[in-house]
């Protein structure tokens, strides 16, 4: 009888704890950069838009309750994801151009004067690491946080703050590193990619034809990522061989997504086009055309494919025909902001920001979007010009 109660006291303890939070490891969640979360059964999808005053290049990272964004000029915030109501926020005094992590309550981003931790608790530094700009997004892996550097530097920092990794390479390292069995992967501007052991002892480099901006993904004991050559590449795992490479026509700075159960890899370009391919050799499933480069690297929820376009335009698409479900064009077309901040997902809610420092959530699941500023200007605007036309037209008139 004592056992039942002590086992029924078990569970009713761990009903009434909190769940504890998923952590936001790397750019766009994880390994294969799907930037989505499952969500609490219990979270309300809102619709709502976000100012943060500057524009907005970075991604957000999703930890309990909300996102955390960065703006360009360096002010981080956290945004209540149901309510669209800011709980705290940071200036980080440097500008920033990478994306946040979360790691048990501690949050990773890199600036233009080194990488900082803050403590999402008390919202203060907890320490940072002096160093040149620092675009990569960091990835938290054993214990240890791993970024590039403008410097040219490949750094692994402990939860102190303390350099446990420090290896020079060629080039700017603007790309986000991932880290998979202890192996490190990393492109830099010197048009190559990198493959270390966390013990610091290199496997392999591999050549493109151009700088890596492009973040790689992992999947399947391959690397894949695109290049400023206009190529995306998958590389072996183990020694860095090629397997196959797809010229997508102009610049890939866009990073690629992965789904594994359906063997697609989707990836943006400067030709203004959303790509899937077929991660096993990199045959075209399809790809659709926005009219504007595609920088924003696409997020998965069930069968649809999320991402921006620097024409100010959200796309949805279906993941396996690239048709698309629907459109957001926030700006109107008369106040259009480039959207490179690639989205995130948590449950049926999408987050992104753009150009114009907004940020934005929409129900992915309903096809359902916020108003915006730039709507109620465009209608003015409009109806501005409708007031004019006919003063125009009603002086034509009485003079003749």
């Amino acid at each position: 009888m004592y056992k039942k109660l002590l086992i029924g006291l078990v569970i009713a303890l761990l009903c009434l704890s909190p769940i504890a939070a998923e952590n936001w490891n790397s750019f766009a969640g994880d390994v294969t950069h799907n930037g989505y979360r499952e969500g609490n059964s219990d979270f309300v999808t809102n619709l709502w838009t976000f100012n943060v005053q500057s524009p907005v290049h970075s991604s957000p990272a999703i930890y309990g309750d909300y996102i955390y964004i960065v703006s360009s000029d360096g002010i981080l915030k956290a945004i209540d994801m149901e309510k669209g109501v800011e709980e705290w926020d940071l200036d980080l005094k440097s500008p920033t151009n990478s994306s946040p992590i979360v790691h048990k309550n501690r949050l990773y981003v890199g600036c233009e004067d080194g990488l900082k931790a803050i403590n999402i608790n008390s919202h203060k530094v907890v320490w940072d690491y002096d160093c040149d700009n620092v675009e990569s997004t960091p990835f938290y892996y054993k214990d240890v946080v791993y970024f590039g550097s403008d410097d040219g530097h490949l750094y692994g920092l402990n939860d102190d703050g303390k350099v446990e990794f420090n290896k020079k390479l060629d080039g700017d390292l603007k790309s986000s590193p991932v880290v998979v069995d202890d192996t490190i992967y990393i492109g830099s501007t010197n048009s190559k990619m990198y493959s270390f052991d966390t013990d610091k002892s290199k496997n392999w480099d591999f050549t493109t034809g151009d700088e890596i901006l492009s973040s790689p993904s992992y999947v399947n004991e391959t690397v894949i990522f695109g290049s400023c050559d206009g190529n995306v590449y998958c590389l072996n795992e183990s020694d860095g061989d090629l397997v196959w490479k797809k010229d997508l026509d102009n610049k890939v700075l866009s990073s690629p997504t992965i789904d594994e159960h359906e063997n697609s890899v989707f990836i943006g370009s400067d030709e203004g086009n959303m790509t899937c391919l077929d991660i096993r050799d990199g045959t075209v499933k399809w790809s659709h055309k926005t009219g504007d480069k595609v920088q924003s690297t696409a997020a998965l929820k069930n069968n649809l494919v999320a991402f921006g376009s620097n024409n100010g335009n959200l796309y949805v698409l279906n993941k396996y025909t690239g048709l698309e479900e629907f459109t957001y064009n926030p700006g109107t077309f008369l106040f259009n902001s480039a959207i490179t901040s690639s989205p995130v997902i948590n449950g049926n809610s999408l987050f992104f920001g753009d150009h114009s420092g907004q940020i934005y959530s929409l129900n992915i699941e309903k096809y359902e979007v916020p108003g915006s500023t730039q709507l109620y200007l465009s209608l003015g605007i409009l109806i501005v010009i409708m007031i004019v036309a006919i003063v125009v037209v009603v002086k034509v008139k009485r003079r003749k």
